[in-house]
């Protein structure tokens, strides 16, 4: 009783953190018992804190101790299963080497530890709170829906997808996934030019600032003389032979992506693919209890999504509705919730 009444007379500051492939967005929000008193976001660019997204966080922590940090998981190894029970988990992950928590005892959440741990490592300058699964956020921005409407349920963040399908608010099926469009690309132009790039993979982007672009200009030697291109039909013909490389390396990596698909298509075309695979696994395997999935909900936290719901509609006859969700005031939310 004394605690509340203490706290009661400070600020509450919440700190709510998205790291995506390029940049770290930073979301503030003060309040105190009358409500909501201010809320500012700052995009940093950068993937890991850095002494100025320290400096303006400790601005607004410093007015408080009652200041609270959240993150939204950003690991790979992540995910959900349709159950609670301990004897059933195992048949979804490695429960020994992960963390897991029930939602609303029906379902589970899940993420490595390593991963969980290696996140406070790495923001230990400022603390950290609360992970927040995108399962969570998924569940609560669509919670009008998840109880009355079978359905698939998805969100779309920036190089993400967490995806689940629901029953009379039962999970039956859900699936984290990383676009690779990007890792595919660069796999292909090291293939064709033999140049030495080093590319670090972070949650399937590229970061650029690691290219090694020293190139040593005598590898261009067997290309021969520039002359020896006398004609056009030459270069038709290499251009020919180039297109086939590329077909024959992407049918051998699996993704079903084309140069030419990229190109034209850009990155809602692979997330249509990883998800239309996704369900294709759910239809299939045994172990999850099947529906027809005819209606598909999409939270949109990227301002895309419209190329997205074509696909669906179109290949997959699905009935889409898209919503524009704003991850860092979601993630806020679900702070405060776990204070009540």
């Amino acid at each position: 009783m004394l605690s509340k009444l203490f706290e009661s007379l400070y600020l509450k500051v919440f700190v709510n953190i998205i790291v995506t492939r390029s940049h770290t967005i930073v979301y503030i929000e003060t309040s105190n018992k009358k409500g909501i008193l201010e809320h500012v976001e700052e995009i940093f660019k950068t993937t890991t804190i850095n002494d100025k997204m320290k400096m303006f966080i400790d601005s607004y922590t410093q007015e408080s101790p009652f200041n609270y940090i959240s993150f939204l998981d950003k690991s790979e190894f992540q995910g959900a299963a349709p159950t609670c029970s301990n004897k059933e988990l195992s048949k979804f992950f490695d429960v020994s080497s992960s963390k897991y928590l029930c939602y609303l005892n029906k379902w589970a959440y899940y993420t490595l530890n390593s991963d969980l741990q290696l996140l406070k490592k790495e923001y230990s300058t400022i603390g950290v709170d609360f992970i927040f699964s995108p399962f969570t956020i998924l569940a609560k921005f669509f919670k009008d829906k998840i109880g009355k409407t079978s359905a698939m349920y998805i969100l779309i963040e920036d190089g993400r997808i967490s995806l689940g399908v629901f029953d009379n608010s039962q999970l039956l099926y859900a699936d984290y996934m990383l676009l690779k469009q990007n890792e595919v690309i660069d796999d292909l132009l090291e293939d064709d030019t033999s140049s030495d790039y080093e590319v670090l993979d972070f949650d399937g982007g590229i970061d650029l600032d690691n290219l090694d672009t020293d190139i040593d200009m005598g590898e261009l030697d067997d290309f021969g003389d520039i002359e020896d291109l006398d004609t056009f039909d030459d270069m038709e013909d290499f251009s020919e032979i180039k297109d086939q490389h590329v077909e024959e390396v992407i049918t051998e990596d699996n993704s079903l992506l084309t140069m030419s698909d990229t190109e034209i298509f850009g990155e809602d075309y692979e997330r249509f693919l990883l998800i239309q695979s996704s369900v294709n696994h759910f239809y299939k395997d045994d172990k999850f209890e099947s529906i027809f999935i005819e209606r598909v909900f999409i939270a949109d936290s990227i301002d895309g999504g419209a190329d997205l719901k074509k696909y669906l509609e179109e290949e997959m006859f699905l009935n889409v509705v898209v919503r524009r969700i704003e991850l860092t005031a979601e993630l806020c939310e679900l702070a405060r919730s776990e204070l009540k």
